[in-house]
Formats: C-alpha cells, structure tokens, sequence
C-alpha cells in the first residue's frame, strides 16, 4: 500500500500553488521543458490531469495509446486560456483530484488493477505515487527550466520515495521493449534515500523484466540520486551525467530505461 504518496502528493501540491501565484506574466510564458509546451501549458496539464481523474467525462482527454498524446488535447484546448484561467482550473481540480486519489487507497479500490494505455497495468493505489512523480518531475525538471526558483524546491526524501515507487513499478512495463534487446540486469543505488537499493534484472525469455528492492550480488552496481533519477530516468538527460556504473555491460540497460 502506499498511502504515504498522498502525503507526498499534497507537500508536491503545496509547492505547485506557492509556485504559480508567484510567476509573472513573462514565467507563465517562457518555454519549458517539455517541447513546444510554456510554463502555463505545463501547469494546465497538471490541472487537467486532476480534472480528469476527478470528473473525466467533463474534459477532453484523448483516446488513443500513448499517454503523452492524449496530454495534448486538454492543453491544445485550452492554449488561449489565460494564465489566471489556467490556475483557477488547478486550484478547482486539484483538491478533487487528491480526494479522488486518497479514495483508492482503500480495499478494495486500492488492489484493483487497471490498464492506463502504455503505462501498463497497475493496482489504483499506485495512482497517488504516479501523480506524485509527475508533480516531480514537471515542477523541477520542467518548469525548473525556465524559472530558477522551480528547479531549486526542495529534495523531499518522502515524495522522492513515492516517486521512485511508481518509476520502478512501471519500468517492466513501460521499457519492455527497450529492455528484450538488453542482457544484463544492474543494480540502482538512490544515494538521497539513505542508500535504497533497487535490483533491475532480465527474466525467462518473452518475459517482463523483475524489479524489487535489495541488492543482486550478482549484478553491477549503478549509483545516483533519486532526484537525479527523475531526470534521466525519463530521458529529460543521459544517465552519465548524473550516475556511477561500476560494470559498463549494464550500460545498454541504462539506455532503454524511459519512464512516461
């Protein structure tokens, strides 16, 4: 269970309102991270991805396959909105999207496994720590391209945690097929996670690869922060900026890793 995501997700929800009554007209226009989206087209996905987990009949939301397409139809539908317009839409649709998140920490909602496109398959509780990652990673990595004061929030050991939980219980899914041409499994050490351990190793043939906690003495070691993760766990940078990879077979693994 991971109940603590929603604590997690409300600090990330916090930073977001802080952060957005603060930006001038010019930050809410600057480009960001993400091509072809500004500022205020990041933080009307954030909203719109509240909106639709609380009420999706009541947003355009697209349909096809891949989750980052489907993002574009709220955000293009609404690229005239005002950036007053664009924060009002988030403070609305954040609370019930938390409250709606905070719901399927329960049985027997919590163990429900849903397909979400090309995410894969996950159990809803996984939702609060799969929006918690995309505050993450939009607010800092993001939106931190453009305004300083973005990329320098805080580090939070706790949310890094729900966010690191979401990446590596997608990563089977999301990489498979990146992953079929690797052989070798590595190790990942989170240094700002008192050290956790995570094991990413292949499995029988035709097979997801395995993910869990605790070390494969068998396998090299990759060393990095979690907050580094975010980045080049997503492909926003390349992993050898931000890692230690103390048996270079285990690189090509490192290169299909691309968490959505």
């Amino acid at each position: 269970m991971t109940k603590a995501a929603i604590a997690a997700l409300r600090a990330e929800h916090s930073h977001a309102l802080e952060l957005f009554d603060s930006l001038t007209d010019d930050e809410w226009a600057r480009p960001s991270g993400c091509a072809g989206w500004r500022v205020q087209d990041v933080a009307q996905h954030m909203a719109a991805t509240f909106h639709g987990i609380a009420d999706p009949g009541s947003i355009e939301q697209g349909t096809t396959n891949d989750v980052e397409a489907n993002a574009e139809v709220p955000v293009q539908a609404r690229r005239n909105w005002t950036p007053n317009e664009v924060l009002h839409e988030y403070r609305e649709w954040s609370e019930k999207g938390i409250a709606a998140l905070a719901a399927m920490q329960e049985p027997p909602m919590s163990e429900t496994v849903v397909p979400i496109a090309n995410l894969g398959s996950h159990p809803l509780h996984l939702m609060g720590n799969a929006i918690a990652f995309d505050h993450y990673c939009h607010l800092r990595h993001d939106i931190g391209v453009a305004v300083d004061r973005a990329a320098d929030l805080p580090h939070d050991p706790a949310v890094l945690e729900a966010t690191v939980q979401w990446m590596m219980a997608g990563l089977p899914q999301m990489c498979a097929t990146a992953l079929a041409e690797c052989e070798h499994g590595v190790n990942i050490v989170f240094t700002d996670l008192r050290h956790t351990i995570y094991h990413v190793r292949p499995s029988a043939p035709g097979e997801q690869w395995q993910v869990g906690l605790g070390l494969d003495a068998l396998l090299g070691i990759c060393v990095t922060s979690a907050h580094e993760f975010v980045s080049w766990g997503t492909k926003r940078s390349d992993w050898r900026m931000h890692a230690q990879l103390t048996d270079p077979v285990a690189a090509a693994t490192l290169d299909a890793i691309d968490i959505i």
